[in-house]
């Protein structure tokens, strides 16, 4: 639609071309007809298709001060690389589910049928078998861990909303105000903070400064776009660097827990091996 706009289609020939072009549904084809008989906005016919509310907002603040067809353009970018954002998770996620499935698994299987047929010798090689998880797997590392890659994926994913709301021209305030009302919790959370945080004479760069959930380097990303006058921009930049830097944490993370993994699983061979031999030769060494 961006494109058929941009080369001087208005709204009307666009719903006929999508309905020529069977590129779209008849439903929504016959409810954007529909719209636009009522005399209702680009943005309202998308909420009526159940549209992305960002997108609808974004385009309704756009309608009354700003450049639809541009913004269009900017929005279907955006979309793009949030889908490809997506794919990307979900292949770095499917390895290690499985293998998390697969350690589950052991650990249940051992749980319940093998240890205690066992437990009954008491050995170290028992003993062993039941904090071997514990020990194994470091708590705090974990949530050191998680936290790092937690705050890399909330500043990738706010610089990108961030810059690519401010990209379109919308304005500051609108832009809280967009955040306040989102039904994502920690996104109205944040926007509430920034609310408060200007209100009480902090510029956007120190509001967002005070939040622990994001890298450093985010707040002086927005100093020096501001700067630069080129905001938007180098919020967009900033995000898929932190994209880049999320994907190459995960793989190098993988590379790392595999080789683990395989050596926790053949340490519970051994030592089942070494629970179940014990006794046998505790027993006859008592008969002799």
């Amino acid at each position: 639609m961006g494109n058929l706009l941009n080369n001087g289609f208005h709204l009307g020939e666009v719903i006929n071309f999508l309905a020529l072009s069977k590129l779209v549904e008849k439903e929504f084809v016959f409810k954007m007809h529909q719209g636009l008989s009522s005399g209702n906005s680009l943005s309202e016919i998308l909420d009526s298709l159940s549209c992305s509310k960002n997108v609808v907002t974004q385009l309704a603040l756009v309608e009354v001060h700003g450049n639809l067809v541009g913004t269009m353009q900017l929005v279907e970018l955006h979309l793009k690389k949030q889908l490809k954002v997506k794919k990307k998770l979900i292949e770095v996620a499917t390895y290690p589910v499985v293998l998390l499935v697969f350690l589950i698994g052991i650990m249940w299987g051992l749980k319940n049928y093998l240890l205690p047929q066992i437990d009954k010798g008491n050995n170290f090689a028992t003993l062993l078998i039941n904090h071997l998880p514990l020990v194994f797997f470091s708590v705090g590392a974990l949530i050191v861990l998680v936290s790092s890659l937690l705050r890399l994926y909330l500043t990738a994913y706010f610089s990108r909303e961030w810059g690519n709301l401010i990209a379109q021209g919308v304005e500051l305030r609108q832009i809280i105000e967009l955040m306040k009302k989102q039904k994502i919790r920690i996104f109205a959370e944040v926007g509430i903070k920034l609310d408060l945080g200007l209100k009480a004479g902090q510029n956007f760069e120190q509001a967002v400064n005070h939040f622990s959930i994001f890298l450093p380097e985010l707040s002086l990303m927005i100093e020096y776009g501001a700067i630069k006058d080129k905001l938007g921009l180098e919020l967009s930049v900033y995000a898929d660097e932190c994209w880049e830097q999320f994907f190459s944490k995960i793989d190098r993370l993988m590379q790392l827990i595999q080789p683990l993994i395989f050596i926790f699983v053949a340490l519970m061979i051994v030592l089942l091996y070494a629970a179940m031999s014990l006794p046998i030769y505790s027993n006859m060494g008592s008969g002799i």
